[in-house]
Parts: C-alpha cells; structure tokens; sequence
C-alpha cells in the first residue's frame, strides 16, 4: 500500500528531507540536524507540516449535544467564538480512543481536529455517535497545516503575512481567528509560542517558502518528538491508547465530572478511578531512557511511556506510569541495558517556553 503524502511533500523532497512512513503518511523526519532543528525552536523560530492531521467540522442541528456526548471535556467551556479545548474521545470502556483539539467557530459550527494515525477510526466513531443527533461530519482532507513554533513564530509569521496581524495579534493562548479562508489558532505542541495554521492546500506551499525565506527553520517529527516530551505532552500510542485511562495518563484535567454530563466512557472512570500516578523521570546518571522500560520503586514496578535525551537540558527525561504511592522527588531505578539506573521523580513537564522546570 502506498503511502499518503502532504501537500507540502515535493518542498520537503526538494529540501533534502529524510522522508519516513508515519502513520501511513510519507513525513520529513528531519532536514539534515533534528539538534538544530529542535534548539531553533527553543531559541527562534521553527515549522512543521502537520497537514496529515485531520481537521472535521461539525454542524447541524444539535452539534453541541453531540459533543457532550463524544468527549471527555465540557463543551460548555468554550464561551467565546474562536476559543479551543483540549480533550479526549473515550471508549465504553473509559480507554482513549485519541486526543484532540475542539474549537468553537460560533453558533452552530465547530471544529475538531484528530490525530493522523487514528483519523479512520476516530471519524468510524464519531459518525457511530452521530447516528442519535442531527449533525453533519464533515472531513476537511482539502486543507493543508503548518504549525510555527518558538519565541519570534508570531512574529514571523506576520513579517510575511502582514495583514494576519490584526486578528492574530491580539489572539489568546488557545484562541482561533478565521480570516478568509486561513484559521490561525494560538496552539502547537512543542511548549513554545506559536500558530498552528490551516488553509487551503494549494496556498502551503507558497506560505512555507515565505517563512523560510524570512528564517523560520524547517523542521521534521524528530524535532517534534523531542520538543513535545520537554513540554510533557502526551503523545498517542505512547502515553495512552484504547487499554488507557485518561486519568492514568495524567489527562485528569481533560476530564470534566462536575457536571451530570453523560459522555462516553463516564460510568467507567467513576467505577474504576485512577491506578496509576503520571509522573515525569530525570536520569541521574548516564544514559538515555526511552519507551516501554521498566520503571523500580519501592511501592512497585512502572513503565515509562516515552524517554529520549533532552537537547534543552542535556540530560535524559522520561514519562512513565508508576504506582500511585510514588511522589515527586522520590529517587526510582530505570532499568536501561538490564542494569538499574537512578532516576529523580518530577512533574510530567520538563521544558515550558524556553525555561527548565526541573
């Protein structure tokens, strides 16, 4: 089977990228120096194709009802057009179908935007929901994304599109403003400033070429990885999937229960609560810790979900699932090459604009 390939894919080949499957999709993974690449988003400015992300909009009769109903977070939150939320699409089961991103367009009109990876199943359950509300799903595979991330992202990205500036200056930290056919929304995934744009396809190009020509660095999933574990975000198949609770992957605050709301996956969480504690790993020692090793504690044994050596901080940072006894600032052993190595228990966030945590 043939991989899918971006609008922006003939860019990517024409800057050298090394181009690897991904989800399906044939993806840069860096474009010469992940290292550089990653440290240009910490210090200035840096730009990701996402447009493999899938953005569907929903509309209709009762879209609201029906978001109630599809995800773990309150729609009710979103009381100004334009304003996002981060959630999750439970099972019956309260496991994670996958994360997402809402967006309130105003009136009857919404946006939600799924990972990659899970857009055939996530768009498989949500028409299965849709079955008992009259709303319209409507999948948007003609438009392209660029995230630009870093200190001058904005900046930038209004060097080269100057009349952005008067909605997007002004906009809040998960906020969207629609002008013309371009949705500029103040999100990212990297714990960086920054816009996530999504416009018609045929327009990428042309807006890629811009920003690197103003000095946006192009920038590959390597890069990605390893700005999105400094910052603590979750990513999907890693820190949770259908066999994990939210509230088992430090998604708690994704998951609203105030309410009587009767969302998917509800009776669930209620029965069965939180198991494990979410927490973040620094080494002590040499060595780098990465994905599925074994976490030892005294309360018991863990996992860590991702690992990797972090460029910002210059030492090895994992997340990792851990019996719920275990606190920040215990000291654990992560078993790496079969030999335990100390590791400092600490909140699941390493890196936030540009500063350590740790």
């Amino acid at each position: 089977m043939s991989l899918q390939r971006t609008p922006l894919f003939e860019t990517h080949a024409a800057s050298g990228a090394k181009l690897v499957d991904f989800g399906g999709w044939e993806m840069p993974l860096h474009y010469g120096s992940q290292l550089n690449e990653h440290h240009a988003v910490r210090k200035d400015a840096g730009m990701f194709d996402v447009s493999h992300m899938c953005a569907v909009d929903v509309g209709g009769e009762r879209p609201k009802s029906y978001l109630r109903r599809l995800i773990a977070n309150n729609v009710d939150k979103l009381n100004a057009p334009g304003k996002a939320l981060y959630s999750a699409m439970l099972n019956s089961s309260g496991g994670v179908i996958d994360d997402l991103i809402v967006y309130w367009r105003g009136g009857d009109n919404f946006r939600v935007v799924v990972n990659a990876s899970t857009s055939v199943k996530d768009l498989a359950h949500m028409k299965r929901v849709a079955d008992a509300y009259d709303v319209d799903l409507t999948p948007r595979r003609e438009l392209a994304m660029i995230a630009v991330q870093g200190p001058n992202a904005r900046e930038k990205v209004f060097s080269v599109r100057p009349d952005w500036r008067a909605a997007g200056e002004s906009l809040g930290v998960f906020f969207a403003a629609e002008i013309g056919d371009v949705f500029l929304a103040r999100t990212g995934y990297t714990g960086e400033d920054g816009f996530e744009i999504t416009l018609p396809a045929e327009q990428a190009p042309r807006l890629w070429a811009d920003l690197k020509a103003a000095g946006v660095a192009e920038c590959g999933l390597g890069a990605r990885d390893t700005l999105r574990l400094e910052a603590g975000m979750n990513l999907y198949g890693n820190e949770m999937d259908e066999t994990v609770s939210p509230l088992d992957a430090g998604m708690g605050w994704t998951v609203d229960m105030k309410t009587e709301r009767e969302f998917i996956g509800r009776t669930s969480l209620e029965n069965n609560g939180q198991n494990k504690a979410f927490v973040g790993l620094k080494l002590l020692d040499k060595g780098v810790m990465r994905g599925h090793m074994k976490v030892v504690t005294a309360h018991g044994d863990g996992e860590t979900t991702s690992g990797t050596f972090s460029p910002t901080l210059g030492f090895s940072v994992a997340l990792a699932r851990v019996p719920l006894e275990v606190k920040a600032g215990d000291t654990v052993q992560v078993i790496i090459r079969d030999k335990p190595v100390d590791a400092l228990v600490t909140k699941p966030s390493f890196v936030r604009n540009g500063k350590a945590l740790i």
